[in-house]
Formats: structure tokens, sequence, C-alpha cells
């Protein structure tokens, strides 16, 4: 029997996010892109094994990390270890993995502009630092999607009022790597509800004033 057309399904898991010395409770989206027969999990977010069961036996071609805050990454390594799929990460968040997973290292690089396969169709890797230094979305033109992890979400950029952060940097990468998406494409974000490129390019000036 062949292999349905690809889809997008949401997995939302809870956790703690600690950075700085604070711990904050939060839910998860983890996104899973493929068909019936592979998938691609990005940000394995607080349980290995919700997000395994998930998969459904699927085959699993890579685990794709947005940036490293440790609610993000928790459980790369034990969902790599039960399924044997490589953890990807932009070279420049290695400093925050290794606060989290010191013993640990990624399988590999992901670079601005790389192209990912999985189900037939392809993600292409975009660099948007501010959040995190490494921070990446994901944009599949053929599912008319973006992946934001914490660099956008419905009203507003993600926070950068800690470590590794900085408001004019996410600002621009908004600015120059997402906002020039079409309008309609959907953004699917590490927390919270959904949104499109067409809904929040009209806020970039409020955003800008009000400084987060």
């Amino acid at each position: 029997m062949a292999a349905q057309s690809p889809r997008v399904e949401r997995l939302v898991t809870s956790g703690t996010f600690s950075l700085d010395g604070g711990t904050w409770q939060v839910d998860n989206n983890v996104w899973i892109v493929g068909d019936d027969t592979e998938a691609l999990v990005i940000d394995p977010a607080h349980d290995a094994e919700a997000v395994y069961a998930a998969l459904g036996g699927r085959r699993l071609v890579a685990i794709v990390c947005t940036h490293a805050h440790n609610d993000h990454i928790a459980a790369a390594p034990a969902l790599a270890e039960r399924t044997g799929a490589p953890v990807l990460l932009h070279r420049e968040d290695q400093v925050l993995w290794k606060q989290t997973h010191p013993q640990r290292p990624v399988d590999g690089d992901l670079t601005d502009g790389q192209r990912l396969a999985v189900a037939g169709i392809e993600l292409t890797v975009l660099h948007t630092p501010g959040h995190a230094p490494g921070a990446v979305c994901l944009h599949s033109e053929q599912l008319g999607t973006v992946f934001t992890g914490d660099t956008l979400f419905a009203g507003g950029p993600g926070a950068t009022g800690r470590s590794f952060s900085d408001f004019p940097t996410i600002i621009r990468s908004i600015r120059e790597r997402l906002l020039t998406l079409p309008p309609e494409t959907e953004v699917r974000t590490g927390h919270g509800d959904s949104t499109t490129i067409g809904a929040e390019a009209p806020q970039l000036d409020e955003w800008i004033r009000r400084g987060h």
C-alpha cells in the first residue's frame, strides 16, 4: 500500500524550562512531519516515550532542534537512542546544548540553506538568531508552512531577556527571513497556537516600539 501524502502532526508535552537560575513550567509543541512510512521530529520536548509512541513505528529520519534551550531538547538523546535517528542542531547553539547534555554531543550541524528531506518533501533551514544564537526555522514550500521554534509566535517575537539572546537580532531575523515568506504561510510555533505570516507582518513596528 502506498504511503499517504506528507502531513504535519502536533504533540504537546509538558515540563520545565530552566535558564539563568530560574525554572518555569511550560507546554511545548513537538512537530512531526512525514507520511505513513517515515517522519522527522522537530523539538522533542520533555517526554521521549510520548514522541516515540506518536511515531507509531515509522522510521525516524532525523531529530531537528530549532534551538538548544533545555525544554526543546530534553528528550532528544533518549529519542535518538530508541530510533537510531541523528540529532541535528546549529553549531552556534552548542554552548546551550552542553548545559543540558554535557556528555552527549549532537550528531550533525544544521546550516543556513540546508535542505532536509522527508516523505517526498524538503524543509529548508533558515538561521534566525536572536532568541538563541543558533536558532533556526524550517520552511516547507510544499506544505506552505514554517516551523519557527521560539523565534516567532502569534503576537510577537520570542523572548530575548535572558542569556545568549538579543532583541535587535531577533527582529532582524524575523524581518529578513520570515516576513519575506508568502503571507499565507502557516507559522507553527514552539509553544501555543499557530498563526500566519500575513497575520503577524503588520505588527512588526509595534513589536519594535514595545521592545519585546
